[in-house]
């Protein structure tokens, strides 16, 4: 018998075929998740994923999946500190070197974040709740222990990393016709939409897979959730401050 993280008692390892069907019962909660969180009505929207996330961890639970196989046991809580506050200053001070540098600065020029009190709401309430801490608890708490029990270490990686690229296939649909920096670029038409979207795909995954090893550095939630904040809360703040700089 072998003792799993995060848990006191001893445990049978789960068999491959349960463990099958652990991972494919996630991968349809996040198919429908998405497609819940924008293609319905606003409310349903709003509270897709932050109440799917929940159902998902419970459902996981329910199914064998341990604390720490999630990563958030109290040593793995604990084992991330340092990462995450480490992951929160560099960000922060990538990007307020990339939005002092008018080269760089169109591409916050974000219309979601042009009031600063949009941007302030935004980092502290909506992304939090609505984004990283949802994102996190699916894709690198409960997909990447579910993953770890069929895959290889490398293979979990890659196919986490996939999984989250193709999760922003959906929200991407209108990324360049709000952003000035992509739409300058690309145009807001349809070949501007798709390479948009292809590009989202493509950036999104990378910060999976970065996002991905960093919990299996760690083996704690803490660090990717505190890079996934910075990324977005920071970039943000930086959209906000960037509106209100010379072009």
């Amino acid at each position: 018998m072998t003792t799993s993280a995060g848990s006191s008692s001893h445990v049978w390892p789960p068999s491959r075929t349960r463990s099958m069907v652990l991972l494919a019962g996630v991968l349809l909660g996040l198919v429908a998740i998405n497609l819940i969180a924008h293609f319905t009505g606003h409310w349903t929207e709003m509270l897709a994923v932050p109440v799917g996330a929940v159902l998902v961890v419970a459902g996981a639970r329910l199914a064998g999946l341990q604390w720490g196989e999630i990563g958030i046991s109290r040593s793995e809580l604990r084992a991330g500190v340092i990462y995450a506050v480490a992951a929160v200053v560099v960000v922060f001070a990538v990007v307020s070197i990339a939005v002092a540098i008018p080269a760089t600065r169109e591409f916050f020029r974000n219309d979601r974040y042009s009031s600063a009190t949009d941007a302030l709401l935004a980092a502290f309430v909506f992304i939090p709740l609505q984004t990283v801490l949802p994102e996190e608890f699916l894709f690198r708490g409960v997909l990447q222990g579910s993953l770890y029990r069929v895959f290889s270490r490398r293979a979990t990686l890659g196919i986490g990393a996939l999984c989250f690229g193709m999760w922003h296939i959906s929200s991407s649909l209108g990324l360049t016709s709000g952003n000035e920096g992509l739409s300058g670029i690309l145009g807001s038409g349809v070949f501007g939409q798709v390479v948009g979207i292809l590009g989202a795909v493509v950036a999104t995954a990378f910060a999976g897979l970065v996002l991905g090893w960093l919990r299996d550095r760690t083996t704690s939630l803490l660090a990717p959730i505190a890079l996934h904040w910075a990324l977005n809360a920071v970039g943000a703040f930086g959209a906000a401050v960037a509106w209100h700089l010379p072009g």
